[in-house]
Protein backbone atom coordinates (compact mmCIF):
# COMPACT_ATOMS: atom_id res chain seq x y z
CA UNK A 1 0.00 0.00 0.00
CA UNK A 2 2.69 2.42 0.82
CA UNK A 3 4.31 1.86 -2.45
CA UNK A 4 1.01 2.07 -4.64
CA UNK A 5 0.62 5.57 -2.60
CA UNK A 6 4.27 6.29 -3.57
CA UNK A 7 3.97 5.64 -7.22
CA UNK A 8 0.25 7.30 -7.25
CA UNK A 9 1.67 10.84 -5.51
CA UNK A 10 2.03 12.92 -8.76
CA UNK A 11 -0.81 10.35 -10.80
CA UNK A 12 -3.71 11.51 -8.56
CA UNK A 13 -4.91 14.09 -6.43
CA UNK A 14 -4.65 13.85 -3.12
CA UNK A 15 -8.99 14.85 -2.19
CA UNK A 16 -10.37 16.81 0.34
CA UNK A 17 -11.01 15.69 3.58
CA UNK A 18 -13.71 17.65 5.18
CA UNK A 19 -16.41 18.05 7.71
CA UNK A 20 -19.99 19.65 7.76
CA UNK A 21 -21.56 21.57 11.08
CA UNK A 22 -25.01 20.04 9.21
CA UNK A 23 -23.84 16.56 9.70
CA UNK A 24 -22.05 16.78 12.88
CA UNK A 25 -25.30 18.18 14.67
CA UNK A 26 -27.55 15.61 12.80
CA UNK A 27 -25.50 12.68 13.81
CA UNK A 28 -24.30 14.03 17.54
CA UNK A 29 -20.42 12.99 15.60
CA UNK A 30 -17.92 14.28 14.22
CA UNK A 31 -18.05 13.46 9.83
CA UNK A 32 -15.18 13.83 8.35
CA UNK A 33 -16.02 13.06 3.82
CA UNK A 34 -13.81 11.83 1.52
CA UNK A 35 -14.36 13.51 -1.15
CA UNK A 36 -13.35 11.34 -3.68
CA UNK A 37 -16.07 12.32 -5.96
CA UNK A 38 -13.57 15.23 -6.84
CA UNK A 39 -11.14 12.65 -7.82
CA UNK A 40 -9.63 12.47 -11.85
CA UNK A 41 -12.43 10.71 -13.78
CA UNK A 42 -14.50 11.44 -10.86
CA UNK A 43 -14.20 8.51 -8.32
CA UNK A 44 -11.46 6.15 -6.91
CA UNK A 45 -11.21 3.94 -9.13
CA UNK A 46 -8.34 5.27 -11.23
CA UNK A 47 -6.37 4.85 -8.07
CA UNK A 48 -6.37 1.12 -8.26
CA UNK A 49 -6.40 0.40 -12.45
CA UNK A 50 -3.74 3.52 -12.33
CA UNK A 51 -1.33 1.56 -9.82
CA UNK A 52 -2.45 -1.60 -11.40
CA UNK A 53 -1.26 -0.49 -14.93
CA UNK A 54 2.00 0.87 -14.11
CA UNK A 55 2.78 -2.82 -12.90
CA UNK A 56 2.20 -4.03 -16.88
CA UNK A 57 5.29 -5.50 -18.50
CA UNK A 58 5.86 -4.48 -21.94
CA UNK A 59 4.65 -7.34 -23.27
CA UNK A 60 1.57 -7.25 -21.61
CA UNK A 61 0.95 -3.92 -22.62
CA UNK A 62 1.74 -3.92 -26.10
CA UNK A 63 -1.53 -6.33 -25.69
CA UNK A 64 -3.33 -3.94 -24.70
CA UNK A 65 -5.89 -4.03 -21.75
CA UNK A 66 -9.45 -4.75 -21.42
CA UNK A 67 -12.19 -4.60 -18.47
CA UNK A 68 -15.58 -4.86 -17.23
CA UNK A 69 -17.04 -2.39 -15.19
CA UNK A 70 -20.33 -0.48 -14.06
CA UNK A 71 -18.60 2.78 -14.81
CA UNK A 72 -16.32 4.27 -12.83
CA UNK A 73 -13.50 1.60 -13.12
CA UNK A 74 -14.00 1.63 -16.70
CA UNK A 75 -12.61 5.52 -16.79
CA UNK A 76 -9.54 4.83 -14.35
CA UNK A 77 -8.78 2.38 -16.92
CA UNK A 78 -9.29 4.37 -19.75
CA UNK A 79 -7.31 7.14 -18.56
CA UNK A 80 -4.40 5.32 -17.50
CA UNK A 81 -4.31 2.95 -20.55
CA UNK A 82 -4.22 6.29 -22.36
CA UNK A 83 -1.52 7.61 -19.82
CA UNK A 84 0.61 4.63 -20.88
CA UNK A 85 -0.50 5.00 -24.40
CA UNK A 86 -1.86 1.39 -24.85
CA UNK A 87 -5.16 0.43 -25.90
CA UNK A 88 -7.81 -0.43 -24.04
CA UNK A 89 -11.91 -1.56 -24.23
CA UNK A 90 -14.24 -1.77 -21.49
CA UNK A 91 -17.35 -3.66 -21.16
CA UNK A 92 -20.45 -2.05 -19.51
CA UNK A 93 -23.99 -2.96 -18.41
CA UNK A 94 -26.83 -1.71 -20.50
CA UNK A 95 -28.05 0.36 -18.45
CA UNK A 96 -24.68 2.03 -16.97
CA UNK A 97 -25.65 6.02 -17.33
CA UNK A 98 -24.82 8.12 -20.46
CA UNK A 99 -22.16 10.33 -18.53
CA UNK A 100 -20.04 7.76 -17.70
CA UNK A 101 -19.96 5.96 -20.84
CA UNK A 102 -19.22 9.03 -22.88
CA UNK A 103 -16.13 10.05 -20.05
CA UNK A 104 -14.74 6.49 -20.83
CA UNK A 105 -14.84 7.20 -24.94
CA UNK A 106 -13.31 10.59 -24.12
CA UNK A 107 -10.88 8.94 -22.71
CA UNK A 108 -9.67 6.89 -25.67
CA UNK A 109 -11.25 3.52 -25.03
CA UNK A 110 -13.69 1.10 -26.99
CA UNK A 111 -17.18 0.76 -25.27
CA UNK A 112 -19.55 -2.54 -25.42
CA UNK A 113 -22.82 -2.41 -23.42
CA UNK A 114 -24.04 -5.36 -22.67
CA UNK A 115 -25.97 -7.48 -19.98
CA UNK A 116 -27.91 -6.01 -16.69
CA UNK A 117 -25.40 -5.78 -14.58
CA UNK A 118 -21.81 -6.05 -14.03
CA UNK A 119 -21.48 -10.08 -13.81
CA UNK A 120 -22.98 -9.92 -17.50
CA UNK A 121 -20.31 -7.90 -19.10
CA UNK A 122 -17.33 -9.28 -16.74
CA UNK A 123 -18.52 -12.78 -18.77
CA UNK A 124 -18.47 -10.98 -21.86
CA UNK A 125 -14.95 -9.00 -21.29
CA UNK A 126 -13.23 -12.56 -20.31
CA UNK A 127 -14.57 -14.19 -23.52
CA UNK A 128 -12.94 -11.53 -25.37
CA UNK A 129 -9.80 -11.53 -23.60
CA UNK A 130 -9.05 -14.96 -23.88
CA UNK A 131 -9.85 -14.58 -28.23
CA UNK A 132 -7.74 -11.15 -27.92
CA UNK A 133 -4.98 -12.05 -25.34
CA UNK A 134 -5.39 -8.45 -24.15
CA UNK A 135 -4.47 -7.93 -20.05
CA UNK A 136 -7.27 -8.41 -18.06
CA UNK A 137 -7.79 -5.51 -15.50
CA UNK A 138 -10.50 -6.65 -12.54
CA UNK A 139 -12.04 -3.87 -11.21
CA UNK A 140 -12.05 -5.59 -7.74
CA UNK A 141 -9.87 -8.48 -7.15
CA UNK A 142 -6.90 -8.29 -7.72
CA UNK A 143 -4.20 -7.31 -4.83
CA UNK A 144 -3.06 -4.40 -6.90
CA UNK A 145 -6.33 -2.92 -7.50
CA UNK A 146 -7.10 -3.14 -3.74
CA UNK A 147 -3.49 -1.40 -3.39
CA UNK A 148 -4.23 1.30 -5.18
CA UNK A 149 -7.63 1.71 -3.70
CA UNK A 150 -5.29 1.41 0.08
CA UNK A 151 -4.44 4.70 -0.57
CA UNK A 152 -7.43 5.96 0.48
CA UNK A 153 -7.19 5.03 3.89
CA UNK A 154 -3.58 6.02 4.25
CA UNK A 155 -4.61 10.04 3.50
CA UNK A 156 -7.40 9.76 5.98
CA UNK A 157 -4.99 8.79 8.53
CA UNK A 158 -2.80 11.03 7.79
CA UNK A 159 -5.12 14.32 8.02
CA UNK A 160 -7.64 12.79 10.96
CA UNK A 161 -4.91 9.96 12.55
CA UNK A 162 -7.60 10.10 15.47
CA UNK A 163 -10.67 8.72 13.49
CA UNK A 164 -12.44 6.00 15.50
CA UNK A 165 -14.37 4.44 12.58
CA UNK A 166 -14.06 4.75 8.95
CA UNK A 167 -17.46 3.57 6.42
CA UNK A 168 -17.37 2.88 2.88
CA UNK A 169 -19.52 1.83 0.13
CA UNK A 170 -19.19 -2.02 -1.14
CA UNK A 171 -19.92 -3.41 -4.65
CA UNK A 172 -17.49 -6.25 -5.60
CA UNK A 173 -15.30 -5.04 -2.47
CA UNK A 174 -11.90 -3.71 -3.79
CA UNK A 175 -12.16 -0.39 -2.18
CA UNK A 176 -13.60 -1.67 0.92
CA UNK A 177 -10.88 -4.71 1.11
CA UNK A 178 -7.85 -2.26 0.62
CA UNK A 179 -8.88 0.47 3.17
CA UNK A 180 -9.32 -2.02 5.71
CA UNK A 181 -6.05 -3.64 5.49
CA UNK A 182 -4.39 -0.15 5.11
CA UNK A 183 -6.61 1.34 8.46
CA UNK A 184 -5.45 -2.02 10.37
CA UNK A 185 -1.74 -1.94 9.83
CA UNK A 186 -1.88 1.94 10.79
CA UNK A 187 -4.19 2.18 13.67
CA UNK A 188 -5.41 -1.65 14.59
CA UNK A 189 -8.16 0.09 17.15
CA UNK A 190 -10.24 1.88 14.07
CA UNK A 191 -13.36 0.23 13.31
CA UNK A 192 -14.52 -0.30 9.70
CA UNK A 193 -17.69 -0.50 8.32
CA UNK A 194 -19.05 -1.66 4.74
CA UNK A 195 -22.19 -0.81 3.43
CA UNK A 196 -24.45 -2.24 0.48
CA UNK A 197 -27.54 -0.94 -0.99
CA UNK A 198 -30.83 -3.69 0.33
CA UNK A 199 -31.23 -4.45 -3.58
CA UNK A 200 -27.04 -5.20 -3.66
CA UNK A 201 -26.39 -6.99 -0.49
CA UNK A 202 -24.95 -9.74 -1.30
CA UNK A 203 -21.63 -9.21 0.60
CA UNK A 204 -23.75 -8.58 3.39
CA UNK A 205 -25.15 -11.41 2.64
CA UNK A 206 -22.08 -13.28 2.84
CA UNK A 207 -20.27 -11.65 5.47
CA UNK A 208 -23.09 -12.80 8.32
CA UNK A 209 -23.98 -16.20 6.71
CA UNK A 210 -27.58 -14.79 6.17
CA UNK A 211 -29.81 -14.63 2.31
CA UNK A 212 -28.07 -15.74 -1.21
CA UNK A 213 -24.26 -15.27 -1.86
CA UNK A 214 -25.26 -14.86 -5.48
CA UNK A 215 -27.69 -12.69 -6.32
CA UNK A 216 -29.58 -13.35 -9.65
CA UNK A 217 -30.97 -9.57 -10.37
CA UNK A 218 -29.54 -6.02 -8.79
CA UNK A 219 -31.40 -3.03 -9.69
CA UNK A 220 -30.16 0.39 -7.41
CA UNK A 221 -29.78 4.14 -7.99
CA UNK A 222 -26.26 3.34 -6.56
CA UNK A 223 -25.58 1.23 -9.79
CA UNK A 224 -21.49 1.84 -9.28
CA UNK A 225 -22.19 -0.94 -6.19
CA UNK A 226 -24.31 -3.24 -8.13
CA UNK A 227 -22.79 -6.07 -8.00
CA UNK A 228 -24.17 -9.71 -7.90
CA UNK A 229 -21.45 -11.27 -6.11
CA UNK A 230 -18.32 -10.65 -3.77
CA UNK A 231 -14.84 -10.99 -5.01
CA UNK A 232 -13.24 -14.37 -3.72
CA UNK A 233 -9.77 -12.26 -2.53
CA UNK A 234 -11.67 -9.37 -1.82
CA UNK A 235 -14.10 -11.29 0.31
CA UNK A 236 -10.99 -12.99 2.25
CA UNK A 237 -10.16 -9.01 2.99
CA UNK A 238 -13.16 -8.20 4.19
CA UNK A 239 -13.66 -11.41 6.65
CA UNK A 240 -10.68 -10.71 8.00
CA UNK A 241 -10.90 -6.63 8.39
CA UNK A 242 -13.82 -5.54 7.79
CA UNK A 243 -15.86 -5.01 11.78
CA UNK A 244 -19.06 -5.03 10.18
CA UNK A 245 -21.73 -4.34 6.94
CA UNK A 246 -24.90 -2.49 7.49
CA UNK A 247 -27.22 -2.12 4.60
CA UNK A 248 -29.25 1.43 3.03
CA UNK A 249 -32.57 1.15 1.13
CA UNK A 250 -32.94 3.47 -1.93
CA UNK A 251 -34.89 5.99 -0.06
CA UNK A 252 -31.86 6.36 1.92
CA UNK A 253 -29.12 6.80 -0.71
CA UNK A 254 -31.47 9.15 -2.07
CA UNK A 255 -32.10 11.31 1.04
CA UNK A 256 -28.00 11.56 1.37
CA UNK A 257 -27.82 12.33 -2.48
CA UNK A 258 -30.26 15.19 -1.81
CA UNK A 259 -28.52 16.49 1.36
CA UNK A 260 -25.12 16.63 -0.01
CA UNK A 261 -26.62 18.90 -2.96
CA UNK A 262 -28.55 21.13 -0.24
CA UNK A 263 -26.17 21.56 2.14
CA UNK A 264 -22.72 20.91 0.61
CA UNK A 265 -23.60 22.21 -2.81
CA UNK A 266 -21.94 18.62 -4.21
CA UNK A 267 -23.60 16.35 -6.36
CA UNK A 268 -22.31 12.67 -6.14
CA UNK A 269 -23.81 9.15 -7.56
CA UNK A 270 -25.88 7.20 -5.52
CA UNK A 271 -22.57 5.05 -4.61
CA UNK A 272 -20.72 7.74 -3.75
CA UNK A 273 -23.71 8.25 -1.13
CA UNK A 274 -24.22 4.86 0.51
CA UNK A 275 -21.55 5.48 3.53
CA UNK A 276 -23.18 8.54 4.51
CA UNK A 277 -26.24 7.79 3.97
CA UNK A 278 -26.00 4.53 7.03
CA UNK A 279 -24.34 7.87 9.35
CA UNK A 280 -27.63 9.74 8.46
CA UNK A 281 -29.64 7.07 8.97
CA UNK A 282 -28.22 5.99 12.19
CA UNK A 283 -26.88 2.88 11.17
CA UNK A 284 -24.44 3.00 13.23
CA UNK A 285 -23.43 3.58 16.84
CA UNK A 286 -21.23 7.16 16.28
CA UNK A 287 -22.49 9.14 19.37
CA UNK A 288 -19.11 11.41 19.83
CA UNK A 289 -16.87 9.37 17.61
CA UNK A 290 -15.01 10.89 14.81
CA UNK A 291 -16.00 9.07 11.59
CA UNK A 292 -14.49 8.75 7.93
CA UNK A 293 -17.19 8.53 5.31
CA UNK A 294 -16.03 7.52 1.88
CA UNK A 295 -18.04 9.85 -1.09
CA UNK A 296 -16.62 7.20 -3.32
CA UNK A 297 -17.96 9.00 -7.01
CA UNK A 298 -19.14 11.78 -8.19
CA UNK A 299 -20.49 10.30 -11.78
CA UNK A 300 -24.24 11.20 -11.28
CA UNK A 301 -26.50 10.74 -14.69
CA UNK A 302 -28.15 14.36 -14.09
CA UNK A 303 -31.31 12.58 -16.07
CA UNK A 304 -31.53 10.75 -12.97
CA UNK A 305 -32.01 13.58 -10.34
CA UNK A 306 -35.53 13.66 -10.36
CA UNK A 307 -36.09 10.05 -9.48
CA UNK A 308 -33.47 10.45 -6.80
CA UNK A 309 -35.67 13.38 -5.55
CA UNK A 310 -38.74 11.76 -5.66
CA UNK A 311 -36.93 8.80 -3.19
CA UNK A 312 -35.78 11.24 -0.97
CA UNK A 313 -39.74 13.17 -0.77
CA UNK A 314 -41.04 9.49 -0.19
CA UNK A 315 -38.78 9.01 2.74
CA UNK A 316 -39.47 12.61 4.02
CA UNK A 317 -43.08 12.02 4.14
CA UNK A 318 -42.87 8.65 6.24
CA UNK A 319 -40.96 10.33 8.77
CA UNK A 320 -43.23 13.22 8.97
Amino acid sequence: MFEAKEHLYDVVHQTSFKTSETFNQSTGSQVYMKMENQQKTGAFKVRGASFKIAQLTESEARCGVIAASAGNHAQGVALAAAKRGISAKIFMPEATPKAKVQATEAYGAVTVLTGESFQEAYGAAMEEQKRSGATFIHPFDDVDIMAGQATVAVEMLQEQPDLDTIVVPIGGGGLIAGIAYAAKQLKPSINVIGVQSSEASATCNAFYKTGPKKLTTVSTIADGIAVKEPGTLTFRYIKKYVDGIVTVNEQQIASAIVHLLEREKTLVEGAGAAALAAVLAEKLALSGEKCGVVVSGGNMDVSRLPHVQQLALAKRMVMV
